[in-house]
């Protein structure tokens, strides 16, 4: 499995991207995070992947190519669990988010993609 997490600070806010994911993924509110349009995301996923199967409320599989992938949200973060998943659907995922001024923290390396980053 690999995890994609995104959230967006509340302006002139900046905290310890790890600490934010260890509590978001806790389903904890973190103070200084915006909150999300959740329904209007998962819409917006739904409507991007709409040639996938939809497993169930919030996961996706592809019935004609590899992977699958699970979105599981707070009203602040949307977290998506993708499992074989090509790099291609990832960024296009990314990309989503992206509409939405969410870059991506990715826990396995551990780095959030923004403007802030250097």
């Amino acid at each position: 499995m690999y995890e994609l997490l995104f959230w967006r600070y509340l302006e002139e806010t900046y905290l310890n991207h790890h600490e934010v994911y260890e509590a978001l993924v806790e389903k904890e509110h973190v103070e200084g995070l915006e909150t999300l349009p959740v329904q209007v995301i998962l819409n917006r996923i739904a409507s991007v992947f709409s040639q996938w199967e939809k497993v169930d409320e919030n996961s996706w599989q592809n019935n004609s190519g590899k992977g699958a992938f699970q979105v599981i949200t707070t009203p602040q973060s949307i977290k998506i669990d993708c499992y074989g998943t090509e790099g291609k659907t990832m960024d296009l995922l990314v990309d989503v988010m992206e509409e939405f001024k969410c870059p991506l923290y990715d826990p396995q390396i551990p780095e959030r993609y923004d403007e802030m980053s250097e």
